[in-house]
């Protein structure tokens, strides 16, 4: 499996003063690295600009320290072999990469009073930032960062996120339960995920129609990870719903259902067939953080412990 690292471009503005450092400190971030590589994956690292212009010190470029005889060879192979990719976005589908320019258009990030663009694309993706240790500020194993974002109906909102983030080997040690469950749960794309429903998701029963909607989410997209995440909100929800009725507020991402106005006008695109052959109505929903105006709608009727899954897709209008 994959995992994509996010190159914090704040990390680099304040380069070390002298190649002596510069030299230590590629040395823990490329340690760093191999820590997350120790954990049984596969590391790609997404970049902002071309990664071999950083500097790293006065007049000693990234690609200086490749060159650089008195640098470990052995480090100056991993870096010429470390796959990366410049902008953010590579290798991702085009109507993907799209996605999330929108979404970088409607959403700000900030780290401390600075725009943080790839500490937000770490976000986006669910994804590792990391950072080359610099400074103190980097010197830790989550980063909170200021976020705000514009809805579908032009309000904006602001609100505090946490990312996963990496500049030391040992940081990676308190995120090993966290990759090692990203493993087991990682998917593919939408079709590898389609096909797992069952095995990941016992309790959640899925509408026909969600079948293509799943399957046509593309690899490495942030959609993608909103659509796997959501899904196991309410699929952990379902395994404590043993009896009593259905807690919204006991759901980590805001559920909410559609207004009278709204089901009133759309009641019959809002009804769906369901694996038992019954049509209800599915008003309950959930949005995806971040992911433009994509709704995930679901029913609690056959519950306890099971939800059953009718859309998932742009707000339905």
């Amino acid at each position: 499996m994959e995992i994509d690292l996010v190159l914090n471009e704040l990390s680099l503005q304040n380069p070390t003063s002298d190649k002596q450092t510069a030299r230590q400190w590629m040395s823990n971030f490329i340690n760093t690295i191999k820590a997350v590589k120790a954990q049984g994956v596969k590391v790609y690292l997404r970049t902002k600009d071309n990664f071999h212009t950083t500097i790293l010190a006065p007049d000693y470029p990234l690609r200086r320290w490749l060159n650089d005889r008195e640098v470990d060879q052995v480090e100056q192979g991993f870096i010429r072999n470390l796959a990366t990719g410049s902008p953010f976005s590579t290798n991702i589908a085009n109507s993907d990469i799209q996605e999330i320019e929108n979404n970088a258009g409607l959403s700000e990030f900030w780290h401390q009073g600075e725009a943080a663009i790839g500490l937000g694309i770490a976000y986006m993706l669910d994804a590792i930032a990391v950072s080359l240790l610099f400074e103190e500020c980097w010197d830790l194993s989550h980063l909170e960062l200021a976020a705000r974002r514009i809805d579908e109906d032009g309000e904006v909102i602001d609100y505090i996120v946490e990312i996963i983030h990496v500049s030391r080997s040992n940081h990676v040690q308190e995120h090993a339960q966290w990759i090692q469950k990203r493993i087991r749960t990682g998917v593919i794309d939408g079709e590898d995920l389609w096909n797992r429903r069952e095995e990941l998701f016992p309790n959640l029963e899925f509408c026909e129609n969600v079948s293509k909607q799943i399957q046509s989410l593309y690899c490495l997209t942030p959609m993608l990870r909103q659509v796997v995440n959501k899904l196991f909100e309410l699929e952990n929800y379902c395994k404590t719903w043993t009896d009593g009725a259905f807690d919204l507020d006991l759901i980590p991402s805001k559920a909410t259902p559609e207004s009278d106005s709204r089901l009133q006008k759309l009641k019959p695109k809002l009804t769906f067939k369901c694996p038992d052959d019954v049509h209800r109505i599915f008003s309950l929903h959930l949005r995806m953080t971040g992911a433009g105006a994509w709704r995930l709608h679901f029913s609690e009727e056959l519950g306890p412990d099971k939800i059953i899954i009718g859309y998932i897709g742009q707000k339905i209008q």
